[in-house]
């Protein structure tokens, strides 16, 4: 009988896929909280790649000692690298209803109905390709270098798009930080709650620029990890995957669950609306 191939390189680490599981349970849940309660549906996304990651640890909590099995590593790899696409849509959304509800459109690098068509687009583009790549990787054989190629292809332009979308918000920030408007100004003056738990606008683009960060570095870890190859020093020690793909995702998460824009813009629907109005999450 022939021996069978060690896909991972690695036997992966039961404890931590368990440790992993828990946090990003108990984040996704309180995501899942956030949502219903203030009815954000643009961050539907962002609590389906909670989702996905805690399926993609339970597969790797499952492929310990079993480190053979093909079904698995395709779950693992898919729903892991498919995550941080789905956080990104829901970045994006954030972005545009933020101009909006600060009425500074006329601040916008972008036009606010080109927004989030633009990077949503990219995104999904970035989404599909990962998909696809992925998917092929895990068939294993003969295919799984394509797949690696479609992936970096993916990632790619995930790097680009946000890229991109970093500049956007970054020049918004400078532009209504030196050109207020009146909703701006009176947004900060009527800041939400005390000490660390204070709430403004502005702790939404603090939530973006760090969320952002975290998803680039993660990305670029990835596109490293593809290049190398299979056999890569990367690829083949799991430590590098904890630390720069779910540590690093798991602290986006946490940074969304703090600075979760329903706690000063609600749903986002309503512009104008009175700041009492204002959903206030817990």
């Amino acid at each position: 009988m022939a021996e069978q191939h060690n896909i991972y390189g690695y036997n992966p680490s039961l404890p931590a896929a368990i440790i992993f599981i828990i946090l990003f349970s108990a984040s996704t849940a309180h995501h899942g909280y956030q949502l219903t309660k203030s009815r954000c549906w643009y961050f539907i996304p962002f609590v389906i790649g909670g989702i996905f990651q805690v399926i993609g640890y339970i597969c790797r909590a499952a492929s310990h000692d079993n480190f053979y099995g093909i079904p698995l590593y395709a779950m693992q790899t898919l729903f892991i690298l498919l995550a941080p696409p789905l956080y990104a849509a829901s970045i994006y959304m954030v972005l545009g209803r933020t101009v909006t509800y600060l009425q500074a459109e006329n601040l916008s690098m972008v036009p606010i109905k080109w927004m989030t068509k633009i990077f949503v687009t990219g995104d999904v583009f970035s989404f599909l390709l990962q998909c696809a790549g992925g998917g092929l990787m895990s068939t294993g054989g003969n295919m799984r270098e394509a797949g690696s190629n479609i992936t970096i292809g993916g990632l790619v332009v995930q790097l680009l798009f946000f890229g991109f979308f970093v500049i956007v918000t970054t020049v918004f920030h400078f532009r209504i930080s030196r050109q207020p408007t009146s909703k701006s100004q009176l947004d900060r003056d009527q800041t939400r709650g005390d000490g660390w738990r204070q709430r403004n606008w502005f702790t939404i683009l603090v939530g973006l620029y760090i969320a952002s960060f975290l998803i680039l570095v993660r990305s670029i870890f990835r596109l490293v990890e593809y290049k190398e190859g299979y056999d890569g020093y990367t690829m083949t020690h799991e430590v590098f995957m904890y630390i720069f793909d779910g540590l690093l995702m798991l602290i986006t998460m946490l940074v969304m669950n703090v600075c979760h824009p329903a706690k000063v813009i609600g749903n986002g629907k309503e512009a104008s609306r009175d700041y009492s109005d204002v959903v206030q999450l817990n």
